[in-house]
C-alpha cells in the first residue's frame, strides 16, 4: 500500500495547533484572533481521515476488487480510537473538576459518526459503474458540493438559534470530503484516469499552496470570521470562517499528496513519525491537563505540551499499541484457522 509520509508531519502539525488554540480558550493569549484560529487543525485531522480512510474504497473500484470488509475496518478504528478515548473520559471525570464536555461532545457527536458513515458511503460512490475519466469527474463534483454543506450548515444553524448543532456531523463533513476528493484525485491521476492539469505545478511548489492557506488564516484570524472565544457568531461569520477552513485544508493537504524530496525530509522524518503516532493522544489528553492547571498562556502552553506528550507515549505504549497488537494477533489467528479449516483433508471433498 502507498505510503504518504509527509502527512506524519502533518498530522503533528495539526496536534500542536490544536493544543496552541485550545490553551488560548483558557488563557488571555496574545494575539488572540491567531492563536484562536489554530483550531483549524481540527479541520485538518478532518481532512486526512477523509483522505486515508476513503482511498482503500477508491483502489479497490479501479481495480475491481472487494473494497475493505466493513467489520474489519470497524474493529480497526475501534482499536485504534477507543483506548485513548475512554482513558481521557475516565481522567477527566475524576481528576477535572469541571469535564471538558466540548470536547467530549466534538469527539462523540463529530468523529465516530463519520467512522461509521464512510463504509456505505465509500460503496455509494464507487459503485453502480467503471472508474472511467467521465464518472471520476461526476465524484469529484459531488465531494465538492459535499464541501460547501459543511459552512451552509454553520450558517444555518446559528441563523436558526440552534449553534449547538454546529457540533453534529454536518458542519465538518465538508473537511472529511476534501480529504476523499484528493484522495479520489490522486488515485485517478495515478492509474490515468484522468490526465495532466494545471494543477500539477501546484504541487511542485508547495510553498505557494501553504501561503495561500497562511494568508487566508490570516483573514480568518480578524472579526470577520466571528469571535474568538465559544461566543456565538453571526451566520455571516459563521459561514466564513468554516468556508476558509476548508478552502485552508484543501492548501494544506495538495502539496504532500506528491511530495518533493524536501518535503518528505522535513514532514516525513522520525520525528515527524513520532509525533504523528503520538498526535491523538496529545490531542485527547490536553483537556485533562488543561483542567488541572492554571497560569499565563506562556506557561500553561509549556506546562500542557510537555504534559500532554508525556501522556501520550505512556498511553500509547502501555495501553494503545498493546490493545492494538492484541487485535492483529487475534485477526491473524482468525485467518490462519479459517485457511487451515479450508485446506484440512476432512474439508476435502470426497472423491
Amino acid at each position: 500500500m502507498t505510503r504518504f509520509p509527509a502527512v506524519d508531519g502533518l498530522r503533528a502539525i495539526a496536534a500542536l495547533a490544536v493544543v496552541i488554540a485550545q490553551v488560548g480558550l483558557h488563557t488571555h493569549a496574545p494575539l488572540a484572533g491567531a492563536v484562536s484560529r489554530l483550531d483549524v487543525g481540527w479541520a485538518i485531522f478532518c481532512a486526512i481521515s477523509g483522505f486515508l480512510l476513503y482511498r482503500p474504497h477508491v483502489l479497490a473500484w479501479f481495480s475491481a476488487t472487494e473494497p475493505p470488509l466493513t467489520l474489519t475496518y470497524l474493529r480497526g478504528r475501534a482499536l485504534r480510537i477507543l483506548p485513548a478515548l475512554l482513558l481521557t473520559v475516565v481522567l477527566t471525570v475524576v481528576l477535572v473538576p469541571h469535564p471538558a464536555t466540548t470536547y467530549l461532545r466534538w469527539a462523540v457527536l463529530t468523529p465516530l459518526p463519520f467512522y461509521l458513515l464512510l463504509p456505505g458511503l465509500g460503496r455509494l460512490l464507487t459503485g453502480y459503474e467503471r472508474p472511467t475519466r467521465r464518472s471520476v469527474r461526476w465524484r469529484l463534483l459531488v465531494l465538492v458540493a459535499l464541501t460547501v454543506l459543511g459552512p451552509v450548515w454553520m450558517a444555518a444553524v446559528t441563523a436558526t438559534g440552534h449553534p449547538e448543532a454546529g457540533l453534529w456531523l454536518p458542519g465538518y463533513l465538508g473537511w472529511f470530503a476534501v480529504g476523499m476528493g484528493l484522495a479520489l484525485w490522486q488515485v485517478a491521476r495515478a492509474t490515468g484516469r484522468l490526465g495532466p492539469s494545471s494543477l500539477d505545478a501546484l504541487t511542485r511548489v508547495p510553498g505557494t499552496l501553504w501561503g495561500i492557506a497562511a494568508a487566508l488564516l490570516l483573514i480568518a484570524a480578524t472579526p470577520l470570521a466571528g469571535p474568538y472565544d465559544h461566543s456565538t457568531p453571526t451566520p455571516a461569520q459563521a459561514l466564513l470562517k468554516s468556508l476558509l477552513y476548508t478552502v485552508v485544508v484543501a492548501c494544506v493537504l495538495f502539496p504532500i499528496l506528491t511530495p518533493s524530496a524536501k518535503t518528505v525530509r522535513v514532514l516525513g522524518g522520525r520525528p515527524a513519525q513520532i509525533g504523528a503516532r503520538l498526535s491523538y493522544g496529545v490531542v485527547a489528553y490536553q483537556f485533562v491537563v488543561l483542567g488541572l492547571i492554571h497560569g499565563p498562556f506562556a506557561v500553561q502552553l509549556l506546562v500542557t505540551l510537555v504534559a500532554s506528550v508525556a501522556l501520550a507515549a505512556a498511553s500509547y505504549r502501555l495501553v494503545e499499541r498493546p490493545v492494538m497488537r492484541f487485535g492483529v494477533r487475534r485477526k491473524n489467528t482468525a485467518v490462519a484457522r479459517t485457511a487451515s479449516s479450508a485446506t484440512s483433508p476432512s474439508s476435502s471433498p470426497a472423491r
